[in-house]
């Protein structure tokens, strides 16, 4: 049940080229998470979008005139090893500097930070949602996953 918020300056997207991005950082934050790769975890795998007005990017004061980005990446507490981490890291940045046109020299306009909720902070349909759920989840959907591929 991740969620991820992406900032950036209105403009620098097409609706196309925003949901393709979208798209891939879900499968980049999945994949991070070796959560199965199937619609019910996509589904459950949120994106807000946050296109800033011109202007409103700022440093020391000044409007900023380059794309800068800000991926805030939310999971349950030990969803993600430092290994994963850092996985997350570094293909979520490459994702959207290819999404943007930014050179790998300029990655430091690509921020991503990652917030844990503790567990049993976390609540959905009105009741706390445990990580050992979402685990036994994640199981059920491998389950069925590996259980319709032989099946085809």
């Amino acid at each position: 049940m991740p969620i991820m918020d992406l900032t950036y300056p209105a403009g620098t997207f097409t609706p196309d080229a925003r949901t393709e991005l979208v798209d891939e950082l879900t499968t980049v934050l999945l994949q991070a998470e070796r959560a199965p790769k199937t619609e019910v975890f996509r589904n459950i795998t949120w994106v807000y979008v946050h296109e800033l007005p011109e202007g409103t990017m700022l440093a020391a004061g000044r409007p900023i005139t380059d794309p800068t980005f800000r991926l805030q990446v939310t999971v349950p507490q030990g969803a993600l090893s430092e290994r994963r981490k850092g996985e997350l890291v570094a293909e979520a940045t490459k994702t959207i500097r290819s999404a943007a046109g930014i050179s790998e020299e300029d990655a430091l306009r690509v921020w991503v930070l990652i917030n844990e909720v503790p567990e049993g902070n976390w609540g959905a349909a009105g009741s706390v949602i445990h990580f050992e759920q979402l685990r036994q989840l994640a199981a059920q959907e491998s389950e069925r996953a590996g259980a319709a591929a032989g099946a085809g």
